[in-house]
């Protein structure tokens, strides 16, 4: 019963806090192997593309844009407005059942390879330290040594360049949310002009470099709520990076322990030795595992060099490791996949129906019925114009049914560049013989030359038949 209690021990405390309460500062030694090659070559090509998004474009409108501030959208050169609010939300919906689905089927799969906090942390701004500190074990030794001149500048060097991809980083999520071509506006005019921009970007450079530089494997481990999720979505089926209890205890070094039985672990602490978060993968699933395969790798290469089979850390499930049943569709799975696939042809339908360009009518204010001097009744109405495309758009406002009456617009027909919207006024008349009781339905449409983009209804009231 007490080994029992000693095994769960690890739920009590996370390796990242003594028994103090104070910071453990985790040094993970260099990971190498299979997974690891993988992950880079992914990591790479994700990185290639989170630099260079904002600044492709297609046919002068770029593939992707996130304005926030003017609240304009670019999803792959389609634009979308306030008015598609709508989309966005079922869309981040989506993307959360997708991810628990995910998560269900597979863990924390997405950490390990695709997060983004994973991605720099890992092959950016740890490859940094690897390459200006040396491996683990240095790393440790220089943490500890006095302030020496080789100390100094190889933190000086690091932090550094800690800082200048930070600044890179705050620059690149700049061009996200304005466009790269404003971003070389504000570098040409430099930090004069758009003071309060440039504080905001050293700020964000800031929160960056305190991110990798300090905070690190915390962001996973108390900031991000993923691994929380973690609890509620994993079960016995879910394939995760797990540690073969049934083949690897009972553990030990079996030079030490030659009258013994022994299971394949000998007890290395290698998985130990490269973890990022500094966990212990055999002591079960835990909330601090990322999934990022550095334990897998190292345990294979023991495994290797001991003429043991690979696969003592691996991906599986528990039933798998078990009971030796391989991954099932579940109900849940089921249920998840239903939901998801319900909410994808939802949006596949809204966008399939989306126009680029949006009317909405609302009858000028404090305004019902006007009768002119020629006797013709008028009513007035607003009309709010939104061009959804990235053309220039000189709407033409006509009137539809019924007929027999005159639409004019107050003031000037409105030109709409791409992405922008316009109020028109615009005053209906109808001869007081054709306005049928008080109220009657009308329609107006607008044209781009001949083509009918959009139409709107509203009601046109009259005196009545008094």
């Amino acid at each position: 019963m007490q080994n029992e209690i000693d095994a769960e021990e690890y739920r009590d405390h996370i390796a990242t806090i003594d028994e103090k309460g104070k910071r453990v500062w985790i040094f993970p030694k260099r990971p190498k192997g299979k997974y690891t090659r993988y992950r880079t070559r992914l990591s790479w090509f994700l990185l290639a593309v989170l630099f260079a998004l904002p600044w492709i474009k297609i046919g002068g409108v770029p593939l992707f844009l996130l304005n926030v501030p003017e609240r304009k959208f670019v999803l792959f050169t389609v634009f979308f407005g306030p008015q598609d609010f709508f989309i966005f939300a079922l869309l981040m919906i989506a993307f959360i059942v997708f991810i628990a689905l995910f998560t269900v089927a597979f863990g924390r799969l997405f950490c390990g390879w695709v997060c983004p906090q994973t991605v720099f942390m890992e092959m950016v701004f740890r490859k940094i330290e690897y390459w200006i500190e040396g491996d683990y074990t240095r790393q440790r030794a220089l943490a500890k040594s006095a302030w020496t001149t080789e100390k100094i500048w190889k933190r000086t060097a690091k932090h550094s360049l800690f800082l200048l991809i930070s600044f890179l980083i705050a620059n690149t999520f700049l061009a996200y949310i304005f466009g790269s071509d404003a971003l070389l506006q504000f570098v040409k005019d430099g930090p004069g002009p758009h003071f309060g921009l440039f504080v905001g970007l050293l700020l964000f450079t800031l929160v960056f470099y305190f991110v990798f530089s300090w905070m690190r494997e915390q962001v996973c481990i108390i900031v991000c709520p993923y691994g929380r999720l973690q609890g509620v979505l994993l079960d016995q089926k879910s394939m995760v990076v797990a540690y073969d209890h049934v083949r690897g205890e009972p553990r030990g070094n079996p030079k030490k322990n030659k009258d013994k039985e022994l299971g394949d672990c000998i007890d290395c602490g290698q998985c130990v030795n490269v973890c990022p978060t500094g966990i212990d993968i055999r002591n079960g699933t835990q909330l601090e595992c990322v999934g990022c395969t550095a334990c897998i790798d190292a345990c294979d290469d023991i495994m290797d060099r001991i003429g043991k089979p690979k696969g003592l850390v691996r991906y599986a499930s528990q039933d798998e490791i078990k009971h030796g049943r391989r991954l099932r569709f579940s109900g849940r799975m089921k249920a998840y996949s239903a939901v998801l696939f319900l909410l994808v042809l939802l949006l596949s339908v809204l966008l399939a129906t989306r126009r680029d360009f949006d009317v909405h009518v609302a009858r000028m204010r404090g305004t019902t019925y006007q009768e002119q001097s020629n006797g013709d009744i008028s009513n007035f109405f607003t009309l709010k114009l939104m061009n959804k495309s990235f053309h220039t758009f000189h709407p033409q406002i006509r009137l539809l049914q019924p007929e027999g009456g005159t639409l004019r617009i107050i003031g000037t027909a409105p030109e709409l560049e791409g992405g922008s919207s316009a109020e028109v006024n615009i005053m209906l008349s109808y001869p007081a013989a054709q306005v049928k009781g008080v109220k009657m339905p009308v329609k107006i449409g607008v044209f781009k030359g001949d083509t009918q983009v959009d139409e709107s209804e509203m009601v046109f009231f009259g005196p009545g038949d008094s």
